[in-house]
């Protein structure tokens, strides 16, 4: 698949999302579940919510969540998901570009799975604005690929970095965050249209101090 990297943010999520399937997995993210099953509940910020399955997860745990998407299509699905499980009221969905602007507030969680984009995303800058939007002792989750499937969007020749690269190009003040998780985990992956595959997430999972 051919994307202009230079092509409008919101109008490539606006068309990928009009193109996809209102249905989900009605799963949470792996990582999100292994690192925030225990954790004490709170006020979480899910950056790039998508079809809501995350927020959803979260809300049954207990969390109030604002929940963030650039595409309004995204956020109309994931609207839908939380009104069908019942947490609506758990959650608060906003629009943003988040290169932009972010949900204001203070979080005990802020998670980012696959905040990834093949159009331009000054990610990094979001990331950076996020956590310092994180209360003492809340908690950091980000995971990105860090192996290419079979059905990625990334060119075959894309070189993932490390957790410890990934970590270093946030530039943040390791003084203020214990690290819980700065690693790759693999675990096998199911793709858009049924592929399976094994994959490699590379995690970061920083608390605040």
């Amino acid at each position: 698949m051919n994307i202009d990297p230079k092509m409008d943010p919101r109008k490539f999520w606006e068309e990928t999302y009009e193109k996809a399937s209102p249905k989900t997995s009605g799963k949470p993210s792996a990582i999100l579940e292994r690192f925030v099953k225990d954790r004490p509940t709170g006020h979480a910020l899910e950056l790039g919510c998508g079809k809501g399955d995350d927020a959803v997860w979260l809300a049954k745990q207990g969390w109030t969540v604002t929940a963030a998407d650039i595409s309004e299509t995204a956020l109309g699905y994931a609207k839908a998901n939380a009104k069908r499980n019942g947490v609506e009221s758990q959650i608060t969905f906003e629009a943003h570009d988040l290169t932009k602007s972010l949900p204001e507030g203070v979080f005990d969680l802020v998670t980012a799975q696959f905040l990834q984009s093949p159009v331009e995303f000054a990610r990094e800058a979001v990331l950076i604005k996020a956590a310092a939007m994180i209360a003492t002792g809340g908690l950091l989750l980000i995971t990105t690929h860090g192996s290419r499937p079979s059905w990625s969007w990334a060119p075959e020749d894309t070189i993932y970095p490390t957790p410890q690269e990934a970590l270093a190009a946030l530039a943040l003040d390791t003084g203020r965050w214990c690290e819980i998780a700065v690693d790759n985990f693999e675990r096998m992956a199911t793709g858009p249209k049924g592929e399976k595959g094994s994959v490699i997430d590379t995690v970061i999972a920083l608390e605040r101090l």
